[in-house]
């Protein structure tokens, strides 16, 4: 008599149910269902990474691109590349382990309890939980079978923006100690004809220089090991783009970042079958971290997003999930400013800084931001050198105290905010005097400084509390102050804390001391507007951005500068993030200035009462035309038109959500005889079918557009023929305003 095998499966399964046969059912089931391929589908709205559980238990990454329309279809992949042999099996890997058959680079390096340092990854489940309707999370586990060693992979999609997030945890269930030599994010695996990385290098006042070239057979890797401000000689920021180097609107492209305010690095391999790997995570330099039995580390966040339509879909992609799921208030508004830095650098005192707030009002911008030099009494603040540490106000200063400049702030309708550096120390400081337990150094070594600074130890509670208590203080004191510039400008040098046993745990356990301070600040000041400081993009990252409403860019203010590093910067970061200041650095006239500033958060630190008086006219004027237009910069869609590195011009417009309004934005960039623009630009982002008129804002008093105003343009006109915005030598900034007519 013949009987079905789902006849048998059915009755185990009853046996089962009545607590017998556990055993057997397990192994039943795992025998009828290990020789069917497992899928793992990750899919956003357009794009997919599809993982396949083989039949060694062994998960790899079988595709990554568009979506398919049909799942099961994904299993077909495989059997389509016909590139070689993968002798070990494991090159696609999901989560490669390091030892045992592995070749490659891995994404974890261990040493176990016992000493081995071999590691094999096998699954054992997963599960999808819909966090809402447009957010899903995948987790995948994977365990050692000889080791109680358990690694959790998670995928969080971003259905609508086309974003991912992938974090792992390693979990120690081994009798004793397991060090972690290498603990990465994540693990992608992508197949291509080519490969080209466009990455980021710098400096200070020379953040986001970009470039652009093949990757070769071998390993790539983006890092740093500056310990704080990580980003200064290279952010954690990257694109991949497959076959050729992608255009803004054409061509497959990855974007990718560590979302880690440290030490972070980035391995792109491209493997012996031509196929590109990338791992990206902490940076495992000095940094092995050992497990106790029982305990898990996280690791930080690696995000991503890929398009088919060029690197404006994918920035567009990046720009709305950070405003929606990740900069605070990422939909909110911002404060224009008026900083007194330019104008006063250390020398000030109440009177003169009731006159800029004065003038604050008189400009018409929200705010007054106090930076630097207001503290320190036994060593007073007057210059970098000194007092960093020592967070009273500077009774010579500031004999009233904060208290006195809020009130001048309210009396003349005004904000005010303050700068702060909290983490740093100078040794000439109180703090430094009673506190030197507190400060990263080597014990026995020459003391190296960094901008005359030392970092404090945020691995120590006690610190950690003491930094959380200089922004407390200033609030509780002063309620009504309204925004702080957090501040960062060392780096660690001579790595070592007197509080941690494990040296090794210095890098790691310093950013997790900043994020419980920014926590703690955050769950008591939930809305303060703060941003993000360190000597310019010297710590920019998506982890950091949480808690903080905005960054600043660069300390180069130089406008034509300036061109060039904003527009690098909002591949990744949307306009309302980008803090941007009119100041006097440059040769440029004032319009120059201001209208490059308008590409993102306006603000000012210029001497208001030495401003000609058609400066004056015209910076007032343009303050009220970028608060009228502020909703499409900083929530619209971005479209880069025309890029200053391959013209002697660059154009940008945003578009708001309606495609009934948008602003283009045009600065000449090059001075030589007969440049600007010749041709007409074409736009982007707006409706074929609606019809626009187009008007120049922000002209300088007494001077008159060659722009007809009353010409109505169909969309479809714009963005196929396109528009002149008349650049040339002698009119070096244009912006216009584009309002739908019904």
């Amino acid at each position: 008599m013949k009987i079905s095998i789902l006849k048998i499966f059915n009755q185990v399964q009853n046996l089962v149910k009545a607590g017998v046969l556990a055993t057997v059912f397990a192994c039943f089931t795992t025998n009828i269902f290990a020789q069917k391929a497992i899928i793992i589908p990750i899919e956003t709205q357009r794009h997919a990474v599809a993982l396949q559980v083989g039949t060694d238990q062994r998960v790899g990454i079988t595709y990554f691109g568009r979506k398919l329309k049909t799942t099961s279809e994904y299993q077909l992949i495989p059997a389509m590349y016909r590139r070689g042999d993968d002798y070990s099996g494991i090159l696609n890997s999901a989560y490669t382990p390091s030892g045992s058959r592995n070749l490659v680079e891995p994404a974890i390096q261990v040493t176990h309890a016992d000493g081995n340092t071999s590691l094999d990854l096998q699954y054992v489940r997963h599960q999808v939980h819909k966090n809402d309707k447009n957010v899903t999370t995948t987790i995948l586990v994977l365990k050692d079978p000889k080791y109680a060693l358990e690694i959790t992979l998670f995928y969080k999609v971003y259905q609508a923006e086309d974003v991912i997030e992938q974090w792992s945890v390693i979990k120690n269930d081994e009798a004793g100690p397991v060090v972690l030599h290498k603990y990465a994010s994540a693990n992608l695996y992508l197949a291509a004809g080519s490969y080209w990385l466009k990455q980021y290098h710098g400096d200070w006042a020379k953040e986001m220089q970009p470039e652009e070239s093949r990757l070769t057979a071998g390993i790539k890797v983006l890092d740093s090991k500056l310990g704080t401000r990580a980003n200064l000689y290279q952010p954690p920021i990257f694109m991949v783009s497959l076959d050729k180097p992608a255009t803004e609107d054409e061509g497959r492209v990855l974007f990718g970042s560590v979302e880690w305010t440290g030490n972070f690095r980035v391995d792109l391999e491209v493997d012996p079958l031509n196929n590109l790997r990338i791992i990206g995570g902490i940076n495992p330099f000095a940094s092995a971290y050992t497990l106790a039995p029982g305990q898990a580390f996280t690791t930080p966040l690696f995000l991503y997003t890929y398009s088919e339509n060029g690197k404006g879909q994918a920035s567009r992609n990046l720009h709305r999930w950070a405003r929606n799921y990740r900069i605070l208030d990422g939909n909110g508004s911002r404060l224009t400013l008026l900083n007194n830095w330019e104008a006063t650098y250390f020398d000030f005192d109440e009177p003169k800084l009731a006159e800029l707030i004065k003038d604050t009002k008189k400009l018409g911008v929200d705010m007054f931001l106090l930076d630097d030099g207001w503290f320190g009494n036994k060593y007073p603040r007057n210059s970098d050198k000194a007092s960093l540490g020592d967070w009273q106000e500077n009774v010579q200063k500031l004999p009233h105290g904060i208290g006195y400049l809020v009130k001048e702030a309210k009396n003349n309708n005004v904000k005010f905010g303050i700068w702060v550096e909290p983490e740093m120390v100078n040794p000439k400081s109180e703090l430094y005097e009673k506190h030197p337990e507190w400060v990263i150094r080597q014990p026995g070594r020459e003391e190296h400084l960094y901008r005359n600074q030392l970092v404090l130890d945020l691995s120590n509670p006690q610190v950690q509390d003491f930094v959380f208590d200089v922004l407390d203080n200033i609030m509780t004191k002063n309620p009504a102050v309204a925004f702080f510039k957090w501040d960062c400008n060392a780096v660690i040098y001579n790595a070592h804390s007197p509080y941690l046993k494990n040296q090794s745990h210095i890098y790691v356990d310093y950013v997790q001391g900043l994020y419980k301070v920014l926590e703690r600040f955050r769950a008591k000041y939930p809305k303060l507007p703060m941003m993000l400081c360190s000597g310019g993009g010297g710590r920019v990252d998506y982890a950091a951005l949480k808690y903080f409403t905005e960054f600043w860019l660069s300390d180069n203010t130089d406008p034509l500068e300036r061109i060039f590093i904003q527009w690098e910067y909002s591949y990744f970061f949307p306009a309302i993030s980008h803090d941007n200041h009119v100041t006097d650095w440059g040769k440029q006239p004032i319009k120059f200035r201001t209208d490059v500033a308008m590409m993102g958060k306006l603000g000012f630190d210029i001497v208001v009462s030495k401003l000609a008086p058609k400066d004056l006219q015209f910076c007032q004027e343009a303050i009220k035309t970028y608060k009228s237009l502020s909703d499409v910069v900083w929530h619209g869609d971005m479209f880069r038109l025309a890029s200053p590195l391959e013209n002697d011009f660059a154009s940008l417009m945003y578009v708001n959500k309606d495609q009934n309004r948008a602003v283009m934005f045009n600065y000449q960039t090059g001075n030589r005889y007969g440049s600007g623009t010749g041709s007409p630009i074409q736009l982007n982002g707006l409706n074929r079918d609606k019809k626009y008129k187009i008007r120049e804002i922000n002209l300088y008093p007494d001077t008159q557009t060659p722009i007809k105003e009353g010409t109505v343009y169909s969309g479809d006109y714009l963005m196929t023929v396109g528009f002149n915005p008349v650049l040339n030598t002698r009119r070096t900034s244009v912006v216009l305003e584009l309002t739908q007519v019904k």
